[in-house]
Parts: C-alpha cells; sequence; structure tokens
C-alpha cells in the first residue's frame, strides 16, 4: 500500500502526466454522454422493452458492436455504432496495403503516405458508417412492417424516410466524432485513443454483470460458488496477460561501424516476435464467418436443416469446435499478413545486423519465417480456448453477461489495452527519474514486431 501511495504521489507531480490523464478522464465523460444520447425520432420508453429486438443481441457481430459500443447499440444512441465502422476501415485499407502495388507504394513514401491513408481510411469510414447505419435504422421496423420506436408514431412529428436520413447523418457524424476524440486521447491524452475508447466501452458492462452474478448467488446462498468463479476469472486474466505479452526473443548482432571519430555499433539486441501476433483479429474475422449459418436458417429452404441450426447454436459443440478451428486457422493467416519476414530481414540487412549462425537475406528470412510458425501454433489454440472459454463458464452456472469477460474479444482487449496504457505512464515515471509502476522488472505492452491491433 505504501508503494502504491508513493507511485500515486509520483505520477501527481509530474504536471505533463497530471494534465494528460485529466485529458483523458474528461475526453472518457464526453464519450460516455454521448452513449446516453438518443437519435432524435426514437421514443426513449420502447429501448427499455425487453422485446425491443437489440436487447436480445448478446452474440455474434451485432453483440460485439453492442460490446464494443458500451451498449449504445441497444440505445439507439448517437454513438449506436461507436468505433466499428473505423475499426472496419482500417482492416480493408490494411490488406490493400499488402495486396495492392499503389497502397503499397503510399506506405512506403514516410508522412505524406500515411497522411494519404489516413484521409482515404475517413473516407472509407464515412462509406461504411452510411451503410451500416441506413441498415441499422431500417431494422427499428418490426416484422409487420410498422416502426418500432418511432414518436412520429404518436406525434406525426418526424416521418420514417425523413427518419431514415435524419439517422443516417446522426450515426456518421457521431461515429465521425467518436474518432475525432480517440485522437485528442492520444494527442493530449495517454495511450492509444480508439483503443482505450473501446475498453471503456467494455469495461461501462462490468460492474452491472459481476453485480448480477452476486446477487444471483447470495439469493440462493452459494457464496462458495461465487468465490471460485472469482478465482477462475482472476486465473483466466492471468492467462490472458500471460498471452498478451509472450514474445520469442531473436538475438541480433550488429556490425561495428566507424563513423568520423565514434564506434557505432557493435551490440547484441534481440528481436522480440509475438506468440500471438495477429491480437483479436481472428476471433473478429470467425465471429463474422460464424453469422453467416445463422442468417441461412432464416431462408425458408434451410430452415429445418439440422446442421445449419447446430452451427447456430452458439452454446452448442458444433458451433464451438467450428469457431475453435476458424480462429487457429486465422491467426496463421493474419499472422502471414502482417508479419513479412522478407522486410524484416531486409530491414537487418541495412541497418548492418545479423542473426547469430544464420546468413543474411533469404536465410534470415526463412529462420524468420519458421519461428514465426512455430510459435503461432501454440498462440492460436490458445487464443481458441481463450475465445470459447464464456461458454464453458456458462456451463458452470455464470450468467450470460458476467461469462463475456472470461474470454473473449472483451477480455483480450482490456488486457491489452491496460497493458499499453500501463507501459505509457511508466515510461513517464522512468523518464523522471522515479521508480516505475513495479518493484523488480518492466510492464510490456504489444509494441513489438507483430503487436496486437485493437484500434
Amino acid at each position: 500500500m505504501k508503494k502504491l501511495i508513493s507511485t500515486l504521489k509520483n505520477i501527481y507531480s509530474i504536471e505533463d502526466l497530471r494534465t494528460r490523464l485529466l485529458n483523458l478522464l474528461l475526453l472518457l465523460v464526453v464519450y460516455r454522454i454521448g452513449t446516453f444520447v438518443v437519435i432524435p425520432g426514437v421514443d426513449p420508453l420502447i429501448l427499455s422493452d425487453p422485446n425491443f429486438y437489440g436487447n436480445n443481441e448478446s452474440g455474434g457481430l451485432l453483440g460485439l458492436i453492442n460490446t464494443f459500443s458500451g451498449g449504445a447499440f441497444d440505445r439507439v444512441s448517437v454513438f449506436a455504432l461507436g468505433i466499428m465502422p473505423y475499426i472496419s476501415a482500417s482492416i480493408v485499407i490494411q490488406l490493400l496495403t499488402i495486396a495492392v502495388p499503389s497502397f503499397q507504394k503510399m506506405q512506403k513514401e514516410g508522412e505524406d503516405g500515411r497522411r494519404k491513408i489516413n484521409a482515404i481510411t475517413r473516407y472509407l469510414t464515412i462509406a461504411i458508417t452510411a451503410v451500416q447505419g441506413l441498415a441499422y435504422l431500417i431494422n427499428l421496423k418490426s416484422p409487420s412492417g410498422k416502426p418500432l420506436a418511432l414518436m412520429s408514431e404518436t406525434t406525426g412529428a418526424l416521418g420514417w424516410t425523413t427518419f431514415l436520413i435524419v439517422g443516417t447523418m446522426i450515426l456518421i457524424a457521431g461515429t465521425m466524432f467518436t474518432m475525432w476524440l480517440g485522437e485528442r486521447i492520444t494527442d493530449r491524452g495517454v495511450g492509444n485513443g480508439i483503443s482505450i475508447i473501446i475498453m471503456v466501452g467494455i469495461i461501462a458492462r462490468l460492474p452491472a454483470s459481476l453485480l448480477a452474478e452476486v446477487v444471483d448467488r447470495f439469493q440462493g446462498s452459494q457464496l462458495m460458488l461465487l468465490i471460485v468463479e472469482i478465482v477462475i476469472w482472476v486465473l483466466v486474466i492471468l492467462a490472458v496477460i500471460a498471452l498478451v505479452q509472450a514474445t520469442r526473443r531473436i538475438p541480433v548482432q550488429y556490425a561495428k561501424r566507424i563513423v568520423g571519430n565514434r564506434q557505432m555499433g557493435g551490440v547484441r539486441q534481440y528481436l522480440p516476435l509475438k506468440v500471438n501476433a495477429a491480437g483479436v483479429m481472428p476471433i473478429i474475422f470467425a465471429q463474422a464467418l460464424m453469422f453467416l449459418p445463422a442468417t441461412a436458417t432464416q431462408v425458408s429452404w434451410f430452415q429445418d436443416s439440422g446442421f445449419l441450426n447446430g452451427l447456430s447454436n452458439p452454446y452448442g459443440w458444433g458451433y464451438n469446435t467450428l469457431f475453435f478451428t476458424l480462429i487457429v486457422l486465422f491467426t496463421y493467416f493474419y499472422t502471414a499478413i502482417t508479419i513479412n519476414p522478407n522486410q524484416i530481414a531486409e530491414d537487418l540487412k541495412r541497418n548492418g545486423g545479423f542473426i547469430p549462425g544464420v546468413k543474411p537475406g533469404k536465410k534470415t528470412a526463412n529462420f524468420i519465417g519458421a519461428v514465426m510458425s512455430r510459435i503461432t501454433l501454440p498462440g492460436s489454440v490458445f487464443l481458441g480456448f481463450v475465445a470459447i472459454f464464456p461458454v464453458f463458464a456458462i456451463m458452470i452456472g455464470v450468467n450470460d453477461q458476467f461469462a463475456q469477460f472470461y474470454g473473449g474479444t472483451s477480455l483480450l482487449i482490456m488486457v491489452g489495452v491496460v497493458l499499453d496504457t500501463l507501459q505509457q505512464v511508466e515510461q513517464y515515471l522512468i523518464m523522471r527519474h522515479y521508480d516505475g509502476l513495479m518493484k523488480t522488472g518492466k510492464i510490456k505492452g504489444r509494441s513489438s514486431v507483430g503487436g496486437a491491433i485493437t484500434g
């Protein structure tokens, strides 16, 4: 406790860090207020109805969007789509920089190229938000075609077509404003703004979920079971921390060079390769594909298909086996397109670095590729188990909402963002010659080769 109080005093004594933390809190408060501002023309009373369509979405892509937006999706707020359109646009642009030569050229143009790519990403975000926003608002109609939550039903103040146009524009503005908040947090706060906004949206649902689980256990006189659940949850968090931080360090020796009267190089450093280089992206890709069987069962031809219905049940063995397999495959796929051994080998050779016992050039690229293949296997299997672990939590009686924090995308993002933010705070302390946040060692974020991207 004394160490904690001393660390907090040190943080408060650094004016720049204190100002950045205050900016972070103020910007997050603005974001959270926005998640409760309902789109004009929507009746807030309808949103509290348990039969409202959004309140039943706890899984799949819609559940993922609702989790990332901190419940704003259910509330039909101006931030309903949150930062998801920007994430989708960023993924598309990232894939284009690998497959399209013109994008590869822009990526190598330095700061000017990055500005062009950022501008294209923003325009693509607007287009994606327009499409998703329109589809989202159209879903406010019930199966009978009657608008479910339109206030114009009783007031006549806003027609359906006008509501779609105005609502889509507001959703676009909300997403762009959320992007702006994320950039301001990055520039004037602490940590990666986009990632922190996603994490805050996830954490916002944790207190209510935990309280509901505690109340259920106390009402059933199951205090010991509650303690066991909390212990398992803590152990899962520790395991995820190990997964996020696990690296394979390859020694790199730099040749000695004489520059003027100074000797440069001649030191040994390490190339850190992440065991989980793909981050949460394999889970997001797999969830997108697992949404297809449920969609197919809506077609009359496939409604009676036992196979598709089995794959549509998120608590069934068929669903989770396929989900696990897809995560392993997507981990290899995403690692392959984001980690380029040839580029790493070329950079090492250009800077006078080499791996002891391995010839520079093609041999080095092959060596790095072989190491990545070996460490990706345990990383992908572990990631798959983390993704499906909430299902096992539900099987032992944990309520659905709290079980989502036993693994999956939510827990991975929370752990990764917290580690990154703490690492940045620790760097501020060390720069001012204070002790770090830990007695021994230092916090490692995801900022090594193949670090996970959450935003």
